[in-house]
């Protein structure tokens, strides 16, 4: 702004002041950014990575060895032998919960500065080695690059961005209100951490899963173990290294960070570990009960984030409107992707979809033609974008799929493509199920009931959005649901809010799929699909001694007094004196805050 002599004294004196402040704060901004700066750390990638790697494939794969202890790691798209893991043993669970006890000392003290760089550091990482890491992920759980960019680095990097940039806020001390009696007092809420958290996560996501959980930990403070699954145990190695890289360049104990890989017996040891201050389970609802009998020894508070049979539900127009082509197709693909994301195997994914008269009509062949032209295989191997979808993680869930789509034909559903395992001609040991519609599906089947988890496109028709929600609702889980419709009108804008309001589910995302992890809500279920919520401030907060704080607002003219009538050993006024003080302090008006003065004179 541009100040000439006829300007008033006073403006150019809060102008030149504005422009000071703004440029002390611009300053200080930059020192901040220059102190919690990221770091360069080189991680080598393991051989296996590198574009061109063949392993050995091994006739039976299988991630248990006959003989062995030994976990067998291999590639489920390929079948080839990535290495050997040795599992982790009760004794070795002891110890490395010491070490991180121990670590985590020193970590309590610092500042949240000193944490967002360690988390600047990892993301600085992560954004330069998004093509090593989706490669491992890809190995290790069968998924193809694209999945893995979008379902292990993206929402990783969000949930860095996010702790970043609002971590701080929402473990600050908050301050709450008091009341008419204790008007002298300030109260709070601190944020503490717990100390060592551990986790036990699942394979579908062995980046993600694995990494979320130690960005929450670190940034509250906490010190953590995490078991993954035995079926990627070979890439937990690797990633969990990358975070205690970051760790030691920005000058802090490595062991803040562990990662173990056991059999399911020792597990329980783990769960029950009273060295654990909270434990996240991922997972499904059957080794959930186990888990929860484990921590429940110890008393150790649990997130639990189960299966899911989330459904998109795709609304017609209330007044009968067509929907135009193109919204019809933007839905139908990302109906696509919600169903055969990481082919199926997502606890978020589209397990049905249920649509009302017209919309149902149109996307069975919106849908069909699709998913009759999806290829899969291994495009690690195929770079070429021959590949749209990756294999299973094992062929353990193959007979139980057929069983419950042959059920479902002969109960009157309709199998439009796919329905069995599928034998891939290049990589004859891969674990590769067909993709899958199945159409005419009702709730009384059990392929409309049970998690399938699986690319399987499950398509119910509801005559009106009363049954779209009472079919969404019939299911035993309550994870995720996306609700699609018209926005034409405020007619079609309120029954899409209706359906939001009524679907029994811990999240929904409206005329989108899962959106709701992509801006780290919290995240989690009700129902079947588990308690408590990960991400977001909800998230962060979960992993804290979460300590109230009531202290004296005037410590030198006014604190706590017991009247003499009410002081031990009490005499017979004591009760009148007590009533009165209950209603001088709660009492709905001046008449009877009075009278409650009386009774204390």
């Amino acid at each position: 702004m541009e100040l000439d002599q006829d300007t008033p004294l006073h403006l150019k004196v809060a102008i030149t002041a504005i422009c000071f402040i703004a440029l002390v704060w611009l300053l200080r901004r930059h020192r901040q950014r220059l102190g919690e700066a990221a770091i360069d750390i080189d991680v080598p990638a393991p051989e296996q990575c590198k574009p061109g790697w063949q392993g050995k494939t091994l006739d039976e794969p299988s991630i248990k060895i006959s003989g062995s202890t030994a976990i067998q790691c291999y590639a489920p798209a390929t079948g080839q032998l990535l290495g050997l893991v040795n599992p982790t043993t009760p004794d070795g669970i002891d110890r490395i919960i010491d070490k991180a006890a121990k670590a985590q000392v020193e970590w309590a003290k610092t500042t949240f500065a000193q944490r967002r760089r360690a988390l600047r550091t990892l993301l600085n990482f992560l954004l330069e080695n998004q093509e090593p890491i989706a490669r491992a992920a890809c190995l290790d759980s069968g998924k193809t690059r694209v999945d893995a960019l979008f379902g292990e680095i993206l929402v990783t990097a969000e949930k860095l961005k996010w702790t970043i940039d609002h971590g701080e806020k929402a473990l600050q001390p908050g301050r709450r209100p008091t009341n008419f009696l204790m008007f002298y007092k300030k109260n709070e809420v601190r944020y503490e951490p717990l100390g060592v958290v551990g986790a036990c996560v699942s394979w579908n996501y062995p980046f993600h899963n694995l990494v979320g959980p130690i960005i929450s930990a670190l940034f509250s403070g906490n010190a953590i173990v995490v078991k993954g699954s035995e079926q990627t145990a070979w890439s937990s190695t690797y990633f969990a290294n990358i975070v205690r890289s970051a760790l030691s360049a920005c000058g802090h104990d490595p062991d803040l960070v562990h990662a173990i890989s056991c059999w399911p017996q020792t597990a329980s040891y783990f769960a029950s570990h009273p060295g654990l201050g909270h434990l996240t389970f991922i997972g499904s609802r059957p080794v959930a009960h186990e888990v929860a009998k484990s921590a429940a020894k110890a008393l150790t508070p649990l997130c639990v984030e189960l299966g899911g049979k989330d459904a998109a539900i795709v609304l017609d127009h209330p007044k009968g409107k067509l929907e135009h082509p193109n919204e019809m197709n933007r839905i139908a693909s990302i109906l696509m992707r919600g169903v055969f994301q990481s082919a199926g195997q997502n606890c978020i994914g589209l397990e049905r979809i249920v649509a009302m008269p017209q919309a149902y009509n149109r996307l069975k062949d919106y849908l069909l033609e699709r998913i009759q032209n999806l290829r899969p295989g291994s495009d690690l191997d195929d770079e070429d974008g021959t590949v749209d979808m990756g294999g299973m993680i094992s062929a353990a869930s193959f007979d139980r799929l057929e069983q419950l789509i042959s059920e479902a034909v002969a109960q009157g559903a309709t199998l439009l493509a796919g329905g069995h395992r599928y034998h891939h001609h290049k990589y004859p040991k891969g674990h590769y199920f067909e993709p899958t519609m199945l159409a005419d599906v009702t709730p009384n089947m059990r392929i409309a009931q049970e998690e399938l988890f699986a690319p399987i496109c499950v398509l119910m028709r509801a005559v009106s959005v009363d049954e779209a929600i009472t079919i969404t609702n019939s299911s035993m889980f309550g994870l995720g649901c996306s609700v699609f419709g018209p926005v034409s009108s405020s007619a079609a804008i309120a029954q899409l809010q209706r359906v939001a309001r009524e679907v029994k589910s811990g999240m929904v995302a409206v005329n989108d799929f899962a959106v709701f992890y992509a801006v780290q809500l919290p995240f989690g279920g009700t129902k079947g699909s588990g308690y408590g919520r990960f991400a977001g401030e909800e998230g962060l907060r979960s992993l804290c001694n979460v300590k109230s704080v009531c202290t004296d607002r005037w410590p030198r003219m006014i604190m706590t007094q017991i009247p003499g009538k009410l002081d031990y050993p009490m005499g017979s006024a004591a009760w009148p004196m007590g009533q009165g003080v209950v209603e001088l302090g709660y009492g709905d008006s001046w008449r009877r805050k009075l009278r409650g003065i009386r009774k204390m004179i």
